[in-house]
C-alpha cells in the first residue's frame, strides 16, 4: 500500500449506516425518535466522523460509539429552546426572559384547559353559544370599579384596538412627552399609524399643559390619548397634565379619554415597599372612557391586554372586526382568570403570586441566600474563579417603574487570570441543561439571586460545569 491509499483505507473502516442502526444503542433511537430521524443523524454523525479523520483524527470510531454521538446529536435537537432557566440578571419582569411566572394555580387552570374540552363559547346555564370574555369580564370589573371589560392578546394590541375602533379617519390628541419607543422598537407614532388615526401633537418634549389640549380639539377630535412613558422619566423642568383633569377636558369636549397605563397594577405597590403607582382602579375613578393595561408585567399573569372602562365604549371595542384577530385563546383565559382570582385576597397575594413575591423580596433575605451559596458555586467553578458575596440593585423591568431599582444581593464571579475566562464561563453556564444567565459588568459576573426560588436545583444544575475547561 502507498502513501497515497492510506488515508482512504483508514477512511474504509468507517461502519455502514446499517451497521450502526443494527445496534442496541441506535435501536432504541428508532423508537424514541423514529427511524427516519434516527438514520439522518447516524449519516451526519458518519460524516462528521469522515472529516475529522480527513484532519488527522487517530482512527474511526466504532458502531457504538457513532451511535452514541447520533444519540447525543438527537437529543440536543429535541430539547427545547424553551426550556426553563435561572433568572439571574436582576431583572424580574425580563421581555427576553418571558416576564411574569405564573402562579401555580394558574399553572393547574392553564393544564386543566389544555387537557379537556372546556366552555370556552358555550353558556352551560342556556345551552347556547356564550362569550370568551365573560370569564374575566366580572373580575376586572369587581377589580377595577370599571361597568365592563374586554381582553385580547397583548397591551400593544389593546392600544390599536381602541384607537382604531374610536378614531379611524379622525384625529387623536396626544401630548409629545408620551410618544414613546419600547422594547423591540415598538413607537406609539406607529400605532397610531396603524390604527388609522391622524396624531396631533401637543406641548413639548418636557411640558404640557391643559390649554395645549384645549387648543387642539376640533371638529376631527375622537380621542384624547394618555400614555403612560414605561420605560423613561423626564426629569427637571417638566410639566403634565394629569389624568382626572385630562378626563374633565375630554369630557367637555364630548370625546373619550383613553389612558393607557402600559405595565398597570391592581394593588398598591407601596405596601411591598415600591414607589406607588397609580393603580387601575385609580384610572377608572378619574374618569377615563378606556384604560389599557398588561397582564404579563406587574400584574403577574400570562400575556393579555385588558382594556376596562365605560360599557358603550367596550361594546364599541367588541363589535370591532379586528377583535377577533386579537383574542386569547382558552389556555391563556384559564390561567388569567386563575392569576385574577388571587386578587380577591391582596393581604395574602405575595404568597401566591411569584412576580410579587421576587420583587418584595428583603435585602437582608437574599444576602443570607448568597452566603449560603457562595462556597458550593466556588466549589463548583474551581480555582481559577473567585467567589464572593455582593451588594446590588435589581430592576423591576418591562417598562414599569423604569427609574426605581431594588436593593438586593448576589454573587460576584471574577476570572483569576482573565484571557476571555469569564465570557468562557458566560457561556458554559448558557449551555447547561437548565441554564444560568447572569449580567458581567465592572470586571465580574453578577448572579443577583432575587429571583431564585428553587436553590437545591440551581445547586445541582452548577456542579456539572467542568472547570477544568473553564480553566482554558
Amino acid at each position: 500500500m502507498t502513501a497515497s491509499d492510506e488515508p482512504s483505507s483508514r477512511l474504509r473502516a468507517l461502519p455502514s449506516v446499517t451497521a450502526i442502526l443494527n445496534t442496541t444503542i441506535a435501536a432504541e433511537l428508532v423508537q424514541r425518535f423514529g427511524r427516519m430521524a434516527s438514520t439522518e443523524a447516524v449519516r451526519e454523525t458518519i460524516d462528521q466522523a469522515r472529516e475529522a479523520m480527513k484532519a488527522g483524527a487517530a482512527a474511526a470510531p466504532d458502531a457504538e460509539g457513532l451511535a452514541r454521538q447520533a444519540s447525543v446529536r438527537l437529543d440536543e435537537r429535541e430539547r427545547s429552546g424553551l426550556r426553563p432557566l435561572f433568572n439571574l440578571t436582576g431583572t424580574v419582569l425580563h421581555t427576553n426572559l418571558g416576564r411574569a411566572v405564573l402562579a401555580e394555580s394558574a399553572i393547574e387552570a392553564a393544564t386543566s384547559a389544555m387537557r379537556d374540552a372546556v366552555a370556552l363559547e358555550f353558556d352551560l346555564s342556556t345551552g347556547k353559544r356564550g362569550e370568551r370574555d365573560d370569564h374575566v369580564r366580572t373580575l376586572l370589573c369587581e377589580l377595577t370599579g370599571a361597568q365592563d371589560a374586554t381582553i385580547v392578546n397583548n397591551n400593544a394590541a389593546a392600544v390599536l384596538l381602541c384607537l382604531n375602533t374610536l378614531a379611524q379617519d379622525r384625529e387623536t390628541i396626544v401630548s409629545r412627552g408620551e410618544l414613546i419607543e419600547i422594547g423591540g422598537a415598538f413607537r406609539m407614532p406607529d400605532i397610531m399609524a396603524r390604527a388609522g388615526t391622524k396624531m396631533v401633537e401637543v406641548g413639548t418634549t418636557n411640558r404640557t399643559h391643559a390649554k395645549d389640549y384645549r387648543a387642539a380639539l376640533g371638529a376631527q377630535t375622537a380621542v384624547i390619548l394618555k400614555v403612560h412613558t414605561s420605560n423613561y422619566r423626564i426629569l427637571g423642568f417638566t410639566a403634565e397634565v394629569g389624568a382626572d383633569e385630562l378626563a374633565s377636558i375630554a369630557t367637555e369636549a364630548r370625546v373619550p379619554l383613553l389612558n393607557d397605563l402600559g405595565s398597570g397594577t391592581l394593588i398598591d405597590l407601596s405596601r411591598f415597599g415600591m414607589q406607588k403607582e397609580p393603580t387601575v382602579g385609580d384610572a377608572v375613578a378619574q374618569g377615563a372612557g378606556l384604560i389599557t393595561f398588561s397582564g404579563d408585567k406587574l400584574l403577574g399573569g400570562p400575556q393579555a391586554g385588558f382594556i376596562v372602562g365605560n360599557s358603550e365604549l367596550i361594546a364599541q371595542v367588541n363589535r370591532n372586526p379586528m377583535k377577533r384577530a386579537l383574542r386569547v385563546d382558552k389556555i391563556r383565559l384559564a390561567a388569567i382568570e386563575a392569576t385574577l382570582k388571587l386578587y380577591r385576597d391582596p393581604d395574602r397575594l405575595v404568597n401566591h403570586l411569584p412576580t410579587l413575591r421576587a420583587l418584595a423580596r428583603s435585602r437582608n433575605e437574599i444576602g443570607i441566600q448568597a452566603n449560603r451559596l457562595r462556597p458550593l458555586v466556588a466549589k463548583s467553578l474551581g480555582p481559577s474563579f473567585t467567589v464572593e458575596t455582593c451588594e446590588c440593585e435589581s430592576q423591576i423591568g418591562s417598562g414599569a417603574l423604569p427609574l426605581d431599582t431594588l436593593a438586593s444581593a448576589g454573587l460576584m464571579i471574577r476570572a483569576e487570570n482573565g484571557g476571555g475566562a469569564l465570557d468562557r464561563l458566560a457561556t458554559a453556564l448558557r449551555g447547561l441543561r437548565r441554564p444560568v444567565i447572569g449580567r458581567i459588568a465592572d470586571g465580574g459576573l453578577t448572579l443577583d439571586l432575587r429571583c431564585l426560588a428553587d436553590e437545591q436545583e440551581f445547586v445541582t444544575v452548577v456542579s456539572e460545569l467542568n472547570a477544568d475547561a473553564l480553566a482554558g
